[in-house]
């Protein structure tokens, strides 16, 4: 039997949420498969990606073939780099002590850069935040610089009428 290590669709329409499944490969997309070996959301920044690399490392060495997209998902989170140190183990090139140091090493840099990445992204929405806040104030003060010389005016226009309504109103009281 053939598998083939694929992505099964899940979620609402334009909200796709996948689950990484090995598949038979007759068998439909959306269909029955032989084991979940984990979860893919690409909806977040950075894609969320839920493995059971222990399971996925044995198929993969097992011989089950990947899809383009879960191949990428398996190298992000180091399954064919340690498919690569193993072969190395099993050839005499080093040991599994050195092996796994390697790959720790290139997790934890992997992990430093996803970190930097997400600092990055909440300090640019943090900048962005306070730059339109300014730019809410700037209007504000404008606004409230408009009105203020508008309410000025009318009291200036209302003034001049009010003296001429009291002088009017002083003559019909001499005549009186």
């Amino acid at each position: 039997m053939a598998t083939k290590i694929r992505l099964q669709r899940g979620g609402r329409k334009g909200y796709a949420f996948y689950s990484i499944v090995i598949a038979d490969v007759r068998a439909p997309r959306d269909g029955k498969f032989t084991e979940k070996i984990g979860t893919y959301n690409p909806n977040t920044n950075p894609a969320t990606v839920d493995l059971d690399f222990d399971r996925a490392l044995y198929w993969v060495e097992t011989g089950a073939q990947p899809t383009d997209t879960a191949r990428n998902i398996l190298k992000s989170e180091g399954v064919y780099l340690m498919k690569h140190l193993r072969g190395g183990v099993k050839k005499g090139a080093f040991d599994e002590a050195a092996a796994q140091s390697k790959f720790d090493a290139w997790k934890a840099d992997k992990v430093k850069g996803l970190d930097t990445l997400r600092e990055n992204e909440a300090k640019a929405k943090k900048e962005a935040y306070a730059k339109n806040l300014e730019a809410e104030k700037k209007m504000n003060e404008a606004i409230a610089k408009k009105v203020a010389e508008k309410k000025a005016a009318e009291a200036a226009a209302a003034a001049p009428a009010e003296e001429g309504a009291t002088d009017a109103a002083e003559d019909t009281a001499v005549e009186a």
